[in-house]
């Protein structure tokens, strides 16, 4: 047996879901003592954000147009500044390469440090 049903009823139908599903999960979340009844608040909060977005879609899709925008977005491209010249025929790759290996070097003369019966143990 299929009623029929104007569009304009149908979405107020939605929308009184969504409202339905914010109260609810408003309330069990208002008056819950355990994590568990606030995480079901928590799904009534989440499938009444969902049903708006359902919704709300057609409306979105007509007034974004996103068959416009997504082409332009999968175009994007990062492009890097170079970075300022250092001078003295140095690139400035270089010099935070030697910048690294000092570092590396440090640690690993603090770990042999650290080493038991390594050297500058001080034992002896």
């Amino acid at each position: 047996m299929d009623i029929p049903i104007s569009s304009r009823d149908f979405r107020c139908l939605q929308l009184a879901c969504v409202a339905l599903g914010l109260a609810a999960g408003s309330i069990i979340i208002g008056v819950s003592v355990s994590k568990a009844a606030a995480a079901m608040g928590g799904i009534f909060i989440g499938a009444a954000g969902l049903g708006l977005l359902i919704l709300a879609y057609p409306f979105l899709k007509a007034r974004l147009n996103l068959d416009h925008f997504l082409p332009n977005i999968g175009s994007l491209r990062i492009h890097p500044q170079p970075g300022p010249d250092h001078g003295e025929g140095r690139s400035s790759t270089n010099g935070n390469k030697e910048g690294v290996r000092s570092g590396l070097s440090t640690v690993s003369r603090t770990l042999e440090k650290l080493k038991p019966g390594g050297r500058g143990t001080g034992e002896g």
